[in-house]
């Protein structure tokens, strides 16, 4: 049975940063913004994105950055954390 708190877009901002992280070791926040943008992300988790500090970021500072905002929002549940 699926959670009804869940989001349609659960899972959509995990599947952003393992894509980006496919070829890379270090990514820009340009580099998230792009490919959040090109994934349709929703308007809530382009906010997430849009939190982001400018620099680069190897992949552990990232989903700790993202995953704040997220738990700040209240959104885990909806939308989900990444890592």
């Amino acid at each position: 049975m699926r959670n009804p708190i869940r989001s349609e877009e659960y899972g959509m901002l995990q599947h952003v940063v393992d894509t980006l992280f496919l070829n890379h070791t270090l990514v820009s926040r340009l580099d998230l913004v792009l490919s959040a943008e090109a994934a349709d992300l929703c308007d809530d988790l382009m906010e997430i994105v849009s939190l982001l500090p400018p620099g680069r970021y190897d992949r552990h500072d990232l989903c700790m950055q993202l995953n704040s905002a997220i738990s700040a929002h209240g959104w885990g549940l909806i939308y989900g954390t990444v890592e």
